[in-house]
């Protein structure tokens, strides 16, 4: 009788439980979990949880790594919106400039009179290096962007043979971009230096702002020189950073990778920003300014009014290198 009502009891405290488990509302429960997390999170104090393997990888024992939810939370948080929008203003500020000011023309028309402006070998690292860094650029973003952005519009299959395409051509190609940087360095680096004369481009604000202002400048002017050592130490960014997430764990540790990462990230953000400016210069926003890549010759009107020192040492020795 004693062992009946036992059951009975026992019977009776398992179906109160499960009765209260079944109760919990998922909320509840999701809740709960994420205490429980958070408590973990907070007793670990950053450190992570590792177990032991057998394999030679010891990083596989690591179960639980606090920093990964911080940089994870970084990436897709501040990096991602701060650069959106950063692009977004870039390309609106771009837009209202040409409504504003509009195409800065060459003042007094173009001569039919052409110098050389650029050879072959300086056009082609250019050509090399940009053509490289757009589809880069271009795969780069559908990595930050593609999933919001480009998914809903083109659907899963074409979105993931497009991702899978843009890894590859993100790999690959950034070996010749990065030759392309380092022949533009070395061809280009001794007219880049900063000097006096560039100060009053800066000053005159390279005559962009103001119709009828041309302040001298040699064969690069300051926006240029400041363009080009942009490009040289945001690159080299890109590429110490994009090759140690190429090749992982070869020169760091995991939160060597994270870093690396947000490195990549930012720099690339950045230099697209950047870019977009010089496109637009050398497109839309200024008359004859594509020839100088283009064909590699210019106008001598246009030369003399962008850069007239430049021009007339060329026009003097009756050739354009320098």
């Amino acid at each position: 009788m004693n062992l009946f009502n036992s059951r009975k009891v026992w019977a009776a405290l398992a179906l109160g439980l499960l009765l209260s488990v079944g109760s919990m509302t998922p909320a509840t429960a999701q809740q709960a979990t994420q205490a429980d997390e958070a408590a973990l999170l907070q007793q670990l104090k950053g450190a992570p949880v590792a177990g032991r393997v057998s394999i030679p990888d010891a990083k596989s024992g690591v179960l639980i790594q606090p920093q990964g939810r911080e940089w994870r939370q970084t990436l897709e948080g501040p990096v991602k919106s701060v650069g959106g929008w950063l692009l977004v203003l870039t390309v609106v500020a771009l837009a209202a400039f040409l409504a504003i000011r509009g195409r800065i023309k060459v003042e007094h028309g173009m001569s039919g009179r052409t110098i050389e402006r650029f050879k072959g070998t300086e056009r082609f690292a250019h050509w090399l290096t940009a053509i490289c860094f757009i589809i880069l650029g271009i795969s780069g973003l559908n990595i930050s962007f593609g999933k919001t952005l480009l998914l809903p519009l083109i659907g899963p299959e074409a979105f993931t043979a497009f991702s899978a395409f843009g890894k590859l051509s993100h790999n690959f190609l950034s070996f010749p971009f990065v030759l392309g940087v380092f022949l533009m360095a070395v061809l280009w680096i001794a007219h880049n230096i900063p000097n006096a004369v560039d100060m009053e481009w800066l000053r005159q604000g390279g005559g962009i702002m103001k119709k009828g202002a041309h302040p001298p400048a040699g064969k690069f002017n300051a926006g240029q020189k400041l363009l080009f050592w942009l490009v040289v130490l945001g690159s080299l960014a890109l590429a110490i950073s994009g090759y140690i997430l190429m090749f992982p764990f070869y020169v760091t540790d995991i939160a060597g990778m994270q870093l690396a990462q947000l490195v990549h990230a930012i720099a690339g953000i950045l230099m697209v920003a950047v870019i977009l400016g010089h496109i637009y210069i050398g497109t839309i926003g200024m008359e004859g300014a594509f020839d100088a890549m283009g064909s590699g010759q210019v106008d001598t009107n246009w030369a003399k009014e962008h850069h007239s020192l430049w021009a007339r040492d060329a026009t003097t020795r009756g050739a354009g290198d320098d």
